[in-house]
């Protein structure tokens, strides 16, 4: 009897230590069947993705230079895209640049003179992979108070421009056609100039679309007096005014090339679809957070001069541009013109 009682209580010991989770060491490596696993396997059984495999972030700007992306944008949201993708809209390019170089950001929409800044800065460490816009510039006036045909008639004017790439692209023009202008770029970015422009407050200046749209339908006395990118054609090489681009950090391009090259085949066909499709892509434009208004977009869109262009051609439009504003304002390319392996696929 003893040796029975004995037993018994090692039994309802060893019982009550695997109940607390203190008993047989491999009770965590092999769970018991549950309720919720299939009586009989599915018929096409899919495996769990690796973890961030595929993913790329994206970073556009508000506005034309994030226009070409509305349609990959929603195409990925819906889960129709060829890899993952986690995209973001911001409004001022300075947040753009720290994302790139501290490499929270993959691959991210730019003007063309803060991605050779950034090249410059990082040593090479941002290639240029499309250029997505080329010239979006306008002089709008106050027509009530002036009448302004010509470059030439702003002589002795002060012209109000946006900071950056605006104001380096009129200070170029200016220059070419031997014009004493005033460039005040004290409205730096082009809303408040938009705003300014509209009030009467400014009765010249320079402004990209959508901008001009939104600042014409404020204030019908102003007229977009000159398309400064035919003025550009005239007086340097012809389709050398490209404003908007896509850039890659180079170690991201380096390590995952065919997620580079599959964002430029979707970039590419989102592109496509908005130059195809205005009206539809401008309601993408609106539900994807790249621009408030869709029926602005879409009025402003043929006036934008979206565009795909990669490879060699990218580069020597590209070379002939930053060469230009570098001859005006060397600091507005970084200092430095950029190399041959700023052009990725070149």
């Amino acid at each position: 009897m003893k040796h029975f009682l004995a037993a018994l209580l090692a039994l309802i010991l060893c019982l009550s230590l695997c109940a607390c989770g203190g008993g047989d060491p491999l009770a965590d490596a092999t769970p018991a069947p549950t309720a919720e696993l299939p009586a009989e396997p599915t018929a096409e059984p899919t495996a769990e993705p690796a973890a961030d495999a595929g993913s790329v972030n994206v970073m556009v700007l508000n506005g034309t230079t994030g226009f070409g992306t509305a349609k990959l944008m929603a195409d990925a949201a819906a889960g129709e895209a060829g890899q993952d993708y986690s995209f973001s809209v911001e409004t001022d390019a300075s947040a753009v640049t720290a994302a790139l170089v501290n490499g929270s950001c993959d691959i991210a929409a730019l003007p063309t003179n803060a991605a050779a800044a950034l090249y410059n800065k990082t040593e090479g460490g941002v290639q240029l992979l499309a250029l997505n816009t080329r010239g979006v510039l306008y002089l709008v006036v106050n027509s009530e108070e002036l009448t302004v045909e010509s470059l030439e008639d702003l002589d002795g004017m002060t012209v109000y421009a946006p900071a950056q790439n605006p104001a380096f692209i009129f200070e170029a023009l200016c220059q070419k056609a031997g014009v004493d202008v005033t460039v005040d770029d004290s409205y730096a970015q082009p809303a408040d100039l938009r705003t300014a422009l509209a009030a009467g407050e400014v009765d010249i200046a320079v402004l990209p679309e959508p901008m001009v749209t939104i600042a014409k339908s404020a204030n019908e006395s102003l007229t977009a007096a000159l398309d400064l990118t035919a003025e550009w054609d005239a007086l340097f090489p012809a389709g050398s005014l490209v404003q908007g681009c896509a850039v890659v950090r180079t170690a991201f391009a380096q390590e995952h090339p065919e997620a580079v090259d599959t964002f430029l085949a979707e970039y590419g066909a989102s592109i496509e679809y908005l130059t195809a499709q205005p009206a539809d892509a401008a309601a993408l434009i609106e539900q994807t957070g790249v621009f408030a208004q869709a029926a602005v977009a879409e009025k402003a869109i043929p006036n934008c001069n979206v565009c795909f262009v990669t490879g060699a051609e990218m580069q020597s439009a590209m070379d002939e541009y930053l060469a230009i504003l570098f001859e005006v304002a060397p600091a507005s390319v970084g200092g430095a013109l950029p190399e041959s392996d700023f052009y990725y696929g070149v």
